[in-house]
C-alpha cells in the first residue's frame, strides 16, 4: 500500500486487511469494483465486520472512505490498532497503554541510560529500543559498546535488527523519533507493541520449556529406581534361542546398554544425591525441618538398588558368555561329526576303487557305479562347508575334535574324482589295446604313454593341437591343409579323438604310409645323418614344442663334451618297433 486515501477507497484492501487481522474470511465481495455502488458494498462489508468485533466507529461511513476523508480514515486505523494490536496487552493487572508502558519499564530498568516514562520523548535517542532488544536477545547487539550520544545510529541499528532478526517491520523513520519536536505517541505505541508481541511469545516459550524441562527432570529421578528394576526383570525373562546370531544380538544389546542407558543412570544417580544434599543444606540454612524421603526412595534405597543392578549385570554377562561357549563347543562337535562322516564315505569309495578287479567290462561297470556316488559326496561337502561357515561366524578358531578342514576334504574329493576318471580312461584304453591284435605290447605301451602325455586335461581325448603334437612326436608331420581334414574325419568316425581313434590313426599311418625304416630316414634327415639329434635339430625341423618336450622325455640321452644332451633316436625306434 502506498496511500491510505487511494488504496482503501474501493474497499478491496480494507477487506483483505480485516481478513488478516481477524484471521477469517469475509465471504464474497467485488474484487474489481468499477462503480461507486460496488465500492460502497465492499467498504460497508468491512465496516460491518469491524463493528461485529466490538469496535465502535464514530462518525464514519462508507462514503468517507470512498471519498478519501483522511482524518476519519486515520481515526479508523488507530481504532483498529488499539483493538487488534494493543488491547490484548496486559502487565500486572494493567491493560493496553498502561500495561505496555509498565512492560517497557520493567525490561529496561537495568540500563542506566534508559528512562521510559511515555511513548514519545523516552524513545527519541534509540537507547530504549536497543535496551529492549538486548534484554531479550543479547546475541543480536552489544549494548555496552553503543555510542550513547549517536541517537540516529542507535535508532537505525534497532530498526535494522528488529526487521532482520525479529520480523518487526520498520513502521517509523529514524527522523520520526530523533528529529521530531515530539514523537507521535500513537505511532510509537504501535511500533513498541510489535516488540511486546514478539518478545512475550519468546518469554512464554522459554517459560513453558523450563517448566517441561524441570518436570522431566523430576519424573526421571522418580523413575530411576523403576528403570533399574525393569532392566533386571528383562534379563531374567530372556530365553536364548540356541544360535550364535541370537546370543550375539544379546551381547551387542548389553554392550549398548552399558555405553548409553547405564551411563545416563550413573549421572542421574549422582544428580539425585547432589540434589538431596543441596535440599538438606538449604533447609538447615533457613532453620526448616529436615526433608525425609518417602519409604523406598531414600539414598540408601538407591544405593541398594544400584548394587542389585551390578550383581544382575554380572550374572547376565556370565550367562551370555556361557551361552557363547556352549554354542562354540556344539559347532566344533557338529563340524567334526560331519567331516568324519564325509571322510569315511570318501574313503569307502576310494577303497572300492582300488580293489576293483576281474574282466575289463565288469571293472568298467563297477567304476561307472562308483562315479554315480560323486554328486552325493559333493552335496555332503556343501553341508560341511555350511557348518564351517557357522564356526567362522561364531569365532571358532580351533577344533580338538578333528584334524580335517573343508580344504582338506575338498582336496581329497577332487583326488577321488580324478582317480575315477583315470580308472575309466585306463579301462577303456585297455579294452582298445586288447582288441588291437596287430600291434606288439611294446607298441601299445608306447602309444598309450604318448596319448596320456598329450591328454593334459585328462579327458581321455585329444584336441586338434594335442593330436598334431602327439603325431609329430612320432615324426609324423601333416601339412596344414590336411590337419583339419584328418581331425574332422576322426570326429565323424569316433565322436572325438579317443585313445582308440589315436591308435587306429597311428596304425594306419605306420602300416600304410610310414614304415620303421621311413621313420628312421626321417630322423636321420632331421639329425643331418648324425646317430643322434639335438633339441636344436628338433626345433629347426619345426616340430611343435609339446612334441619336442615329449621326445626329450622318451628318447635315451647322452651328454657331449660341452654338456649338451644328445638324443639316441636309433635306440628309441628299435624299442618302439621291436
Amino acid at each position: 500500500m502506498t496511500s491510505l486515501v487511494k488504496d482503501l477507497s474501493d474497499g478491496v484492501k480494507l477487506i483483505q486487511l480485516m481478513e488478516i487481522m481477524g484471521d477469517t474470511s469475509l465471504g464474497r465481495y467485488n474484487k474489481n469494483p468499477r462503480m461507486r455502488i460496488q465500492k460502497a458494498e465492499n467498504v460497508n462489508l468491512a465496516l460491518e465486520f469491524i463493528t461485529s468485533r466490538g469496535v465502535k466507529l464514530t462518525n464514519i461511513g462508507p462514503e468517507d472512505i470512498i471519498d478519501g476523508n483522511l482524518k476519519l480514515i486515520l481515526g479508523m486505523i488507530w481504532t483498529l490498532i488499539l483493538r487488534f494490536t494493543i488491547a490484548d496487552i496486559s502487565e500486572e493487572g494493567l491493560s493496553a497503554k498502561e500495561g505496555l508502558l509498565l512492560w517497557c519499564q520493567r525490561k529496561t530498568v537495568p540500563y542506566k541510560e534508559v528512562d521510559v516514562q511515555d511513548f514519545s520523548y523516552s524513545w527519541s535517542d534509540g537507547l530504549a529500543l536497543c535496551a529492549l532488544i538486548h534484554c531479550h536477545r543479547p546475541d543480536l547487539l552489544d549494548y555496552d559498546k553503543l555510542d550513547k550520544s549517536d541517537r540516529h545510529r542507535n535508532t537505525q541499528l534497532a530498526f535494522d535488527v528488529a526487521a532482520e532478526h525479529l520480523g518487526i517491520p520498520p513502521l517509523l523513520e529514524v527522523a520520526d523519533l530523533c528529529d521530531s519536536h515530539k514523537p507521535d505517541e500513537r505511532s510509537v505505541m504501535t511500533y513498541i507493541a510489535s516488540f511486546f508481541h514478539a518478545f512475550s511469545t519468546m518469554d512464554q516459550a522459554e517459560t513453558v520449556s523450563r517448566r517441561i524441562e524441570k518436570f522431566a527432570d523430576l519424573m526421571q529421578s522418580i523413575w530411576l529406581l523403576g528403570s533399574l528394576s525393569d532392566i533386571q526383570d528383562h534379563w531374567l525373562s530372556v530365553k536364548f534361542a540356541g544360535t550364535y546370531a541370537d546370543v550375539k544380538k544379546h551381547k551387542a544389546e548389553f554392550a549398548s546398554y552399558k555405553q548409553t542407558k547405564k551411563r545416563a543412570w550413573v549421572t542421574e544417580k549422582q544428580d539425585v544425591a547432589t540434589l538431596f544434599g543441596n535440599v538438606q543444606t538449604k533447609l538447615k540454612t533457613y532453620r526448616l525441618r529436615e526433608y525425609v524421603p518417602p519409604a523406598g526412595l531414600t539414598l540408601q534405597d538407591v544405593d541398594d538398588a544400584w548394587k542389585a543392578l551390578l550383581s544382575s549385570e554380572a550374572r547376565w554377562s556370565k550367562a551370555i558368555n556361557a551361552q557363547i561357549r556352549e554354542i562354540q563347543e556344539f559347532l566344533r562337535k557338529k563340524f567334526a561329526d560331519k567331516a568324519h562322516e564325509f571322510e569315511r564315505r570318501l574313503h569307502t569309495v576310494s577303497s572300492e576303487l582300488s580293489t576293483i578287479e576281474g574282466p575289463l567290462e565288469e571293472q568298467q561297470r563297477e567304476v561307472e557305479r562308483l562315479q554315480t556316488r560323486i554328486p552325493a559326496l559333493s552335496e555332503a561337502l556343501l553341508q560341511v562347508e555350511s557348518i564351517e561357515a557357522e564356526c567362522v561366524a561364531a569365532k571358532v578358531e580351533e577344533n580338538d575334535y578333528t584334524v580335517f578342514t573343508c580344504q582338506d576334504l575338498e582336496f581329497e574329493l577332487e583326488l577321488v574324482i580324478q582317480s575315477i576318471a583315470k580308472k575309466i580312461a585306463f579301462i577303456d584304453n585297455q579294452i582298445v589295446s586288447r582288441n588291437m591284435t596287430n600291434l606288439t605290447p611294446a607298441q601299445l605301451e608306447q602309444f598309450e604313454s604318448t596319448f596320456r602325455y598329450f591328454d593334459r586335461d585328462e579327458t581321455n581325448t585329444l584336441s586338434q593341437s594335442e593330436m598334431v603334437a602327439a603325431m609329430a612326436s612320432f615324426g609324423i608331420i601333416y601339412p596344414d591343409e590336411d590337419v583339419d581334414i584328418i581331425y574332422d574325419q576322426l570326429l565323424q568316425d569316433y565322436g572325438a579323438v579317443t585313445f582308440e581313434a589315436f591308435i587306429n590313426l597311428l596304425v594306419d599311418i605306420t602300416e600304410d604310409q610310414t614304415s620303421p625304416d621311413q621313420l628312421r630316414e626321417a630322423f636321420q634327415g632331421v639329425a643331418g645323418n648324425k646317430p643322434y639329434v639335438t633339441e636344436l635339430d628338433l626345433r629347426l625341423a619345426s616340430l611343435p614344442p609339446s612334441a619336442i618336450e615329449y621326445l626329450r622325455e622318451v628318447m635315451p640321452t647322452t651328454q657331449n663334451e660341452v654338456g649338451e644332451p644328445e638324443f639316441d633316436y636309433e635306440a628309441w625306434l628299435d624299442r618302439v618297433f621291436e
